[in-house]
């Protein structure tokens, strides 16, 4: 069975087997051991927190488990408030009007304007799934537990949550956007500038990055084609969370211009279709797939499995029970997958 768990110290070397995996573009797991390990230790910290009033620099990183081989097939986690101790960048899209009823001549162009606009809301973030692992719904609940969690621990999170979906590069890490921003200000590639971000080292962006809108009918026509586009290995997860609830409002990623997406906590699907039942150990009948949580911070559990709904009940197979880490009379979280 294939359960989400807090990662811990003994799950580094699969960790950093996921970052060197995932490849370019994906900023939040860096090929870097000193990073690596220190993001484990920052969630360790996270859970081990028993009390938190308001939403700080938590950060929540799962592993899943394959629980028949201890193999760690995956990785996904959410931070609580991101930018609060360094700067958070995006590109916002904007619209700018050059009009001249005199001599005729109407543009609307479309700009691009530095910000820090979502600073200080909840992040989705790492989320990799090892390539054996990519079918059924895996993918799916990796995803989505994070939903559960959040639904179950809400006054750890701010009211807004944000995606940040991969922009386009090619194989060798190669985006078209940076390729303009490389050429015209940074003289850095995208990896490095990428690994850079990854690692914490953001300062060079506030030094070089063009401090004024750029007109994007300015870039590059390669650039211009891939703002606000997903790579396609991302395609399905922007479908996922477009399904819960999440929505495009003009912010991209500065350096491969990739869509972030935004959401009300409150009014994503699975937190509102989500609730609290009863265990009862037994044999499901009728049974239907959901996706279930504990209500346990350090030892929180998550899966899918078959069950039977029955009022406030929840019957489950004692393999999901002890899975889940629960007992006949605790609560779980369920909600469709």
């Amino acid at each position: 069975m294939l359960v989400v768990r807090p990662i811990e110290a003994r799950d580094y070397e699969a960790l950093y087997a996921c970052a060197v995996e995932s490849g370019h573009g994906f900023t939040s797991l860096p090929v870097d051991e000193t990073l690596l390990k220190r993001r484990i230790s920052r969630a360790e910290e996270a859970f081990a927190l028993t009390t938190v009033e308001q939403p700080g620099e938590e950060g929540y990183l799962f592993v899943m488990e394959d629980t028949d081989t201890q193999e760690i097939v995956g990785v996904s986690a959410i931070e609580a408030a991101v930018g609060l101790s360094s700067a958070f960048y995006h590109y916002h899209v904007g619209r700018v009007v050059h009009h001249s009823a005199k001599h005729n001549v109407y543009n609307n162009l479309q700009t691009l304007t530095l910000c820090n606009d979502y600073t200080g809301v909840s992040e989705l973030c790492t989320l990799f799934l090892r390539e054996p692992y990519r079918k059924g719904r895996n993918g799916r609940v990796l995803s989505k537990f994070r939903l559960l969690f959040m639904a179950q621990f809400r006054q750890r999170f701010a009211d807004t949550v944000i995606a940040e979906m991969r922009g386009i590069s090619d194989e060798d890490g190669r985006s078209p956007f940076w390729a303009w921003l490389e050429k015209h200000f940074f003289t850095m590639d995208f990896p490095s500038a990428d690994y850079l971000t990854g690692i914490g080292e953001k300062t060079f962006i506030a030094e070089l990055m063009p401090k004024f809108p750029i007109y994007v009918n300015l870039l590059d026509k390669s650039a211009q084609e891939v703002v606000g586009k997903v790579h396609q290995n991302t395609v399905p997860a922007l479908k996922l969370l477009t399904s819960e609830g999440f929505r495009f409002r003009g912010y991209i990623d500065i350096f491969d211009a990739g869509p972030t997406v935004e959401a009300e906590i409150k009014q994503l699907r699975t937190v509102r279709n989500s609730r609290l039942m009863k265990v009862r150990v037994g044999r499901p009948e009728v049974a239907e797939n959901v996706l279930l949580c504990n209500t346990k911070l350090k030892d929180f559990r998550a899966c899918q499995a078959d069950v039977t709904c029955n009022g406030d009940d929840v019957i489950m197979t004692e393999e999901t029970a002890q899975a889940l880490g629960v007992a006949a009379g605790d609560h779980v979280r369920l909600a469709a997958l």
